[in-house]
């Protein structure tokens, strides 16, 4: 049952939800701050603390039961299963990315994701698209073309970026849990992995966790927050999905990736020169049209309303 809408209800949705996109945003700060830890070691902590903190959270409600429930379908399995492998490269991709220096080429990912989506519709669930969406999908292809000349190969980072994520949300609408249990049934099917990866770094001295000289270093506390900076922002998404429509949350999706690209440019100095800003120009173009389209679909649906 979705939360009686009101005006208090909203704010706090539009709070919650500006909070989790301006998280995600700025989060290649918290990893850069352990750049030398390898990105396959930042992701196996990510999964082990972030199952922690979801058997926390989720024990004060019904989630376990709700988690079980659907886990002991074998269909549904597997989709969390597949849920689990795509997220978990979204997250290793990402990770890599920043830590390379490729954080203009994650938030490129993070642009073409609505109109990845878009696209994703027509393929998977055979929707038809508006014409303001055919157009809005053909800039954001011209950009991502733009770029691969530039660069003199497909940006590999953003459409893994958007590929993955964008097959897990649709993946994600087909399975009956709400944010939290999913997260916690995705976690439990990468712990093993990520558990045994620790171990055989623990085991050969290659472990950047423990390294240090004192018990608890500020690299392992920062290890250790990777859990809190994956499960939190991901809870505030989901409070404010359940009470805000979706054109609101179509605009609040670009706020991510805008400060993610003002990182890349003014903190981290990536090279932005006229022809990658030709491409972000297309793709932005493409996102402006696609927000007119999302914003005249909804009034029209609201004017029809009796």
């Amino acid at each position: 049952m979705h939360p009686a809408v009101t005006r208090e209800n909203t704010r706090l949705s539009i709070i919650a939800g500006i909070i989790a996109y301006a998280v995600w945003g700025l989060v290649p700060v918290f990893f850069k701050q352990i750049a030398e830890v390898p990105a396959l070691e930042i992701i196996a902590h990510r999964v082990v603390w972030a199952m922690l903190l979801m058997i926390a959270l989720i024990g004060f409600g019904r989630g376990f039961a709700d988690a079980w429930r659907v886990a002991r379908i074998p269909r549904q399995l597997a989709r969390i299963a597949l849920a689990s492998f795509l997220v978990i490269s979204n997250w290793l991709t990402f990770v890599w990315g920043v830590n390379n220096d490729h954080i203009l080429e994650t938030s490129l990912g993070y642009f073409i994701l609505p109109l990845f989506n878009v696209a994703l519709g027509v393929r998977v669930l055979k929707e038809r698209l508006r014409p303001l969406q055919w157009l809005a999908v053909l800039l954001a292809s011209t950009g991502v073309t733009i770029e691969a000349v530039r660069a003199g190969g497909l940006p590999w980072i953003a459409l893994v970026l958007a590929g993955t994520f964008g097959i897990y949300g649709l993946l994600r609408k087909q399975l009956p849990l709400d944010a939290a249990s999913g997260l916690f049934l995705e976690t439990v099917c990468m712990t093993p992995v990520a558990l045994v990866w620790l171990g055989w770094l623990a085991f050969s001295g290659q472990s950047h966790f423990g390294s240090g000289a004192t018990l608890l270093s500020w690299r392992d506390l920062m290890l250790v927050a990777t859990g809190a900076v994956t499960a939190i922002p991901l809870l505030l998404f989901a409070v404010a999905t359940r009470r805000l429509p979706l054109n609101m949350m179509g605009f609040l999706q670009y706020l991510a990736p805008t400060l993610t690209f003002l990182l890349a440019v003014f903190v981290y100095h990536e090279p932005l020169n006229l022809t990658r800003t030709l491409a972000f120009a297309t793709i932005w173009t493409g996102l402006a049209v696609y927000t007119i389209d999302l914003f005249r679909s909804a009034g029209t649906r609201m004017a029809s309303v009796p």
